[in-house]
């Protein structure tokens, strides 16, 4: 598949943005990545509310070939061929692949910043060290106190 037929793919969709990925391209829209495009075919992201339907087309998940295995990747489904023919339907399939990668990113936790974690760190350092120069400081100052002597008696 070239950029130009996916471009006339996606017209019912919307605006998509499609960048060069792996063997083939990745689609996006509104910064989420939600299909991609290579060799074998095209393939639309799903997750437990979308992948019965492609099921139910006869479609089968992303898998690739390594030395050792197969791999099997279960969020990318292929797009069924009928769909390459209206693509009326097609962008409704789009939409919900859409979708289902939006709910994944919600389900990712946030990713910490190495410097977020290490000022962190430093910051509750910098709190404690305070308190326990304070300890130390009032110890001192009771260690050095001097009680005065009584003074003999004549």
């Amino acid at each position: 598949m070239d950029r130009e037929f996916l471009i006339d793919l996606f017209a019912d969709f919307g605006a998509v943005t499609i960048r060069r990925m792996f063997s083939g391209y990745g689609i996006s829209a509104d910064g989420t990545n939600f299909a991609l495009a290579l060799r074998a075919g095209l393939y639309f992201r799903a997750d437990e509310v979308t992948i019965p339907q492609f099921e139910a087309e006869g479609s089968k998940p992303f898998s690739y070939q390594t030395r050792a295995r197969t791999v099997t990747v279960n969020s990318y489904w292929q797009l069924p061929a009928r769909l390459f023919d209206d693509t009326e339907e097609l962008s409704t399939w789009a939409r919900a692949a859409l979708a289902a990668a939006q709910r994944a990113a919600l389900k990712k936790r946030p990713k910490a910043r190495k410097g977020a974690k290490k000022s962190a760190k430093t910051a509750a350092t910098k709190k404690a060290a305070p308190k326990k120069a304070a300890v130390k400081t009032a110890v001192v100052k009771k260690a050095k106190k001097i009680k005065p002597r009584k003074k003999p008696s004549p």
